[in-house]
């Protein structure tokens, strides 16, 4: 008899950090224990505290278990499963209250996970993603179910457009009206496509959900495909993503065993079949014509819109397309209501958001918050604030498409419309936390630089005008360019918002917008003083020795890499050592001698 279950993240986080040795250590040790017939071990997905893997989580007392090593597992196999007495030093706790009893506390209960409505990851740590009978369990394909059986395509339409769930991908579209837009649309074959590529920088949202509950995205697209009268449907998924591309192709394979996707499904008389098509990684192929290109097999470059997919999308069929996330919501709405879906978020952003919290933030991960949570509470509370003491200074949403919170909007409230009026967007999910030692200018250049590289080049805005918006940074980064290069920098930037083909020419000017907006006099500092106020752009950086703080050890000294710094004739009082200085002309700017100083001697200037 089952006593206890052992859940380890097999999300591609933990994966990375060595939870696989830690399950077989697990297997190993259960064995020696003699428990393997009263302890089940259990590969999950993303838990979401992902800077706390790799995670291991015991059932039924819910004891939460941070950064194991396999060293530790013998003594959690042999105190709290043998024993019974849960291991203290390698729980996690965060409940914000002092004198608690971290042996009795809900992984719910932490200042983490207490503010977040887990309705897209409602699966996602919980079920084995390769057990078809645990997502059912769960209610899996009981919305699909039900559609067939219960209602006719235009119900579950008017369902999702009533529910009011906007397409998570980054534009948010009304998720119903796309479907509203096909359906009527004749012809001898429809499509349903999933975007499952997530080419932003530092989103990993699709992803997780792939990883840790594949089963509810065949089970929407289903659902879509008998919205829409489409019997096909695709998957597009970034090649990068191993460990979700196996476990969906798996998940497939299970729901055909099972007849719930083929031919007559629950006797409906509904057929619907599923297939993975893997991207090479172009960013573009976001974009969702570009996808569909990429389907065919050409080159991911976009189309003219109009026609729009709906009406002449894959291979030049009526085709609904819908991201991840967006399809996560679909099974719940079906199974729960409109009602239920539009009770969380905003009047015009119901639901939830799934984001990616990286950066200057002490707990990175994936984070599912009701449309409406201020910034400041993402920040702060569930992200836990930023470490080592510094200041926040902005956050970067939407990622290459995306624009910037200044920490004046703090107390914005993150939904579509309220990011969108301070010329920021949601984009998929990504969410870029940036302290005072972050450059607003290089930020806008990596943005840039990635946008740069990623762009298919078929229209010329696009192709050219981020080139030479790349160039001018360059300039102003280097300490070269004038007050004229801001404006015209400004210029560009909406010469190629309004001519670009596509979503990625047409958003790549956003980072820069957004940084001009808030934080130009930044810029100006660059132009004018030629200094870089965070410290950040090497060609305006000076590296100083303050000579009173020197004690004359020589370690900055003996790991420069271009012998830079001299001993000088001066002793500091109180001090038996000559100090050393930098030679500005054969300095680099590395930075090893600020690294090697014990005694903050060194600093840019």
């Amino acid at each position: 008899m089952i006593r206890a279950h052992v859940l380890i993240c097999g999300g591609t986080g933990c994966t990375s950090s060595g939870s696989k040795s830690i399950q077989q250590a697990f297997e190993s040790n259960i064995a020696a224990a003699g428990l393997e017939e009263e302890v089940k071990l259990v590969q999950t997905g993303c838990f979401g505290l992902c800077a706390l893997g790799p995670v291991v989580i015991v059932y039924p007392d819910g004891t939460f278990y941070s950064r194991v090593t396999t060293d530790d597992v013998k003594e959690i196999v042999e105190e709290h499963l043998l024993k019974g007495r849960p291991v203290e030093r390698l729980i996690y706790s965060d409940t914000g209250e002092e004198n608690v009893d971290i042996t009795n506390v809900s992984l719910n209960d932490t200042t983490f996970y207490k503010s977040q409505n887990r309705v897209v990851l409602r699966n996602c740590g919980v079920i084995d993603p390769d057990n078809i009978d645990e997502y059912i369990a769960m209610d899996g394909y009981a919305a699909l179910g039900k559609v067939l059986t219960e209602m006719k395509p235009e119900d579950v339409i008017q369902t999702v457009m009533d529910s009011g769930l906007r397409g998570r991908g980054g534009g948010g579209f009304p998720t119903g009206l796309k479907w509203k837009f096909c359906a009527p649309n004749k012809a001898a074959q429809k499509y349903v496509v999933c975007n499952a590529d997530e080419g932003d920088p530092g989103a990993f949202m699709d992803r997780s959900v792939l990883e840790g509950d594949p089963h509810c995205i065949i089970e929407a697209m289903a659902i879509a495909g008998y919205a829409v009268g489409a019997t096909k449907g695709y998957v597009y998924v970034r090649a990068e993503y191993p460990i979700a591309v196996a476990r969906l192709q798996h998940a497939i394979d299970q729901a055909n065993e099972y007849g719930l996707l083929g031919k007559d499904i629950f006797g409906s008389g509904f057929d619907f079949d599923l297939q993975i098509r893997l991207g090479a990684g172009a960013f573009v192929c976001g974009e969702e014509t570009a996808l569909m290109t990429s389907i065919e097999g050409n080159r991911g470059e976009p189309r003219p819109r109009p026609p729009f997919p709906a009406v002449k999308g894959l291979y030049n069929s009526p085709t609904v397309e819908n991201n991840v996330e967006t399809f996560a919501n679909i099974p719940q709405i079906i199974l729960k209501g409109a009602d239920w879906f539009k009770s969380m978020g905003t009047e015009k952003s119901s639901g939830t958001k799934v984001f990616a919290l990286g950066g200057k933030i002490e707990h990175t991960g994936l984070v599912e918050i009701p449309m409406g949570t201020t910034l400041r509470h993402i920040i702060e509370d569930i992200g836990g604030g930023i470490p080592n003491g510094k200041k926040f200074k902005a956050a970067q949403t939407g990622g290459p498409s995306g624009g910037c919170i200044p920490e004046s909007l703090i107390d914005t409230e993150v939904d579509f419309d309220n990011l969108t009026a301070i010329g920021c967007m949601m984009g998929s999910g990504g969410l870029i936390v940036m302290d005072e030692d972050n450059c607003m200018v290089d930020m806008a250049k990596f943005f840039l630089e990635f946008t740069v590289d990623e762009s298919c080049g078929k229209c010329t805005p696009c192709r050219v005008g981020t080139k030479r918006l790349l160039e001018m940074l360059d300039k102003i980064t280097s300490g070269k360019a004038n007050l004229e290069d801001i404006d015209k920098l400004e210029e560009l930037c909406y010469y190629i918002k309004q001519n670009s083909l596509c979503g990625l020419g047409q958003t790549a000017p956003n980072p820069v917008l957004a940084t001009l907006k808030f934080f130009r006099d930044e810029y100006i500092a660059h132009v004018v003083d030629k200094k870089c106020p965070a410290g950040v752009c090497k060609d305006l950086l000076t590296f100083v020795i303050d000579k009173d703080k020197c004690i004359g050890c020589g370690l900055c000294a003996r790991n420069c890499p271009v012998g830079a710094i001299n001993k000088t004739d001066y002793v500091a009082p109180g001090h038996k050592l000559p100090s050393y200085t930098i030679d500005t002309e054969k300095c680099i700017k590395c930075g090893v001698c600020i690294g090697n100083c014990k005694f903050k001697a060194i600093n840019k200037a």
